[in-house]
């Protein structure tokens, strides 16, 4: 099981992301993303999907038209971990095209 980011090794793993914040309610960080259309859109929640898959790792989101809302928490952990920061680098990397 992955443990929890805390003190400075969750101080440097956020300093790592690009946009991402924390959540003021839950141990959780949350991005939005918008493209040019709702099937550029779909294109990146396909390649974030196959990689979630891939980790067993799926995040929490939110489509409307071109607008796609993420939030990454650890559940069986109780709240962010590497495995979130990960997923995360790669969410940003894929936006990019």
């Amino acid at each position: 099981m992955a443990e929890k980011l805390t003190g400075a090794a969750r101080n440097a793993a956020l300093a790592e992301l690009d946009g991402w914040a924390e959540l003021p309610d839950r141990d959780a960080i949350a991005k939005s993303f918008r493209f040019a259309d709702f099937n550029a859109a779909f294109a990146f929640m396909t390649r974030v999907a196959l990689m979630a898959e891939k980790m067993d790792h799926h995040p929490e989101w939110l489509n409307v038209y071109s607008r796609v809302d993420i939030v990454l928490s650890t559940h069986d952990a109780g709240g962010l971990t590497a495995r979130d920061v990960k997923l995360a680098k790669f969410i940003d990397a894929a936006a990019k095209g």
